[in-house]
């Protein structure tokens, strides 16, 4: 079996962890085997990406896990049982950013990539940015910093047309296969915007919701 075949495989392995991991979270009774499942899950991703041909930068890695692991772990400890909806905010945020972060450091890169390539980054970027940002409002709400729902006149054709131009945006990405800095700086500006616009005028109550989704 090759390195890339091991990989792949323990990937698939790692995707149905996840999903089972989020059926069990449904429910209050099975909710810490969903987590542990999923926890697993993200380890055996992570040790597996070690193996991937081609890698390098392993001491970078290692340096992230460990102030990844570390702060997790410190605020996992710290933070208030009541304050849990807004850490559970943060963190999806920053897993949304860190799609989107990927996404943007492979379009800088250049070079012309397959249409599957693209249109899987493009996707990528536009579901971790949007996620990003909303969380992030998500967060200000639940944490008390934001107190009140905003909303824009003509909310919803400012999310239609907001939406429809970002994706019009990722297409000419897709389309072009090598975007220039201008369509990938639009592309993602607009998906922040997105996930702000979409998020402020749902209020505080209703943010676990929009988290979950």
């Amino acid at each position: 079996m090759t390195a890339k075949l091991l990989v792949d495989a323990s990937y698939f392995v790692v995707a149905v962890l996840f999903i089972l991991g989020l059926k069990a979270m449904a429910s209050p009774v099975t909710a810490r085997k969903g987590i542990v499942w999923a926890g697993i899950g993200m380890v055996v991703a992570t040790l597996v990406t070690f193996f991937t041909p081609g890698m390098q930068n392993f001491g970078l890695i290692i340096l992230a896990i460990a102030i990844g692991g570390v702060a997790a772990w410190w605020s996992g400890k710290v933070v208030k049982m009541t304050d849990m909806p807004q850490m559970v905010a943060i963190y999806n945020g920053m897993g949304g950013g860190a799609a989107a972060a990927i996404a943007a450091l492979e379009f800088a890169r250049g070079g012309v990539h397959g249409v599957v390539f693209t249109t899987l980054a493009t996707l990528g970027a536009l579901i971790g940015a949007v996620s990003f940002s909303g969380s992030c409002v998500a967060f200000a709400k639940l944490q008390g910093l934001m107190n009140k729902a905003w909303r824009l006149p003509a909310q919803n054709a400012v999310n239609i047309v907001l939406a429809l131009v970002t994706i019009l945006v990722g297409v000419g990405i897709v389309v072009s296969g090598d975007p220039t800095p201008t369509q990938i700086i639009t592309f993602f500006v607009l998906s922040l915007v997105l996930g702000v616009i979409i998020t402020l005028p749902i209020g505080g109550a209703d943010m676990p919701v929009v988290i979950s989704l």
